[in-house]
Order: C-alpha cells, then sequence, then structure tokens
C-alpha cells in the first residue's frame, strides 16, 4: 500500500500503540475525590475500583443520611477526576492526524 492513504494506516497503527499505553497509565493512577471538606475521601483507581474509603467517624454520629450523601458525592468527583485525566491523556492522540471532519477511528 503507497501513497496518503498507506501514511494515514501507519499514524493510525502508532496513535493505537499510543493509546493503549495512555489507557495502561490511566488504569494504574489512583486519584482521591473528596467531599464535605474533607470529611469523605474516596481513592479510586483508573479502572473505577474503590480502593479505599475514609469518613470521619463523628459523621456518622451526627447524621448518617448526611454521611451516605457525602460519599456519594466524594465517589462522583473521584469518578469525574478520571474523566478528566482520561481526557488529557487521550485527547490529544489525534491531533496530529489530518482526518476528515467526523470522521472515527474504529479505536
Amino acid at each position: 500500500m503507497k501513497g496518503p492513504l498507506a501514511g494515514l494506516m501507519q499514524q493510525a497503527q502508532r496513535m493505537q500503540e499510543e493509546m493503549k499505553r495512555a489507557q495502561e497509565e490511566i488504569a494504574r493512577t489512583e486519584v482521591t475525590g473528596q467531599s464535605g471538606g474533607g470529611l469523605v475521601s474516596v481513592v479510586m483507581s483508573g479502572r473505577h475500583e474503590v480502593r479505599r474509603v475514609a469518613i470521619d467517624r463523628q459523621l456518622f454520629a451526627d447524621d448518617a443520611e448526611m454521611a451516605e450523601d457525602l460519599v456519594a458525592a466524594a465517589i462522583n468527583d473521584a469518578v469525574n477526576k478520571i474523566a478528566a485525566l482520561s481526557q488529557e491523556k487521550l485527547g490529544g492522540l489525534t491531533a496530529g492526524m489530518n482526518l476528515p471532519a467526523g470522521f472515527k477511528l474504529p479505536f
């Protein structure tokens, strides 16, 4: 295969390899989501696995329902941080390719 299509295919292959490396790096990364000014924190992997949860014990004694809400908020904060990290790491991979508008690669 020669010409522009061959070059595009080579670029796509390189991009796929870079994307795989970036996804592996994201999977190894841990982020901490927090809520309630640090009363609740959740450590989550890039694979969305919750590794640790820390909750201020007094929070349960004062208001168990609020504790539940803060746990959910901390998890959502961690998920949003992973999404932002993924966008940062993976978003620039197609920047160098001259793809037609609306063109989506199969990976």
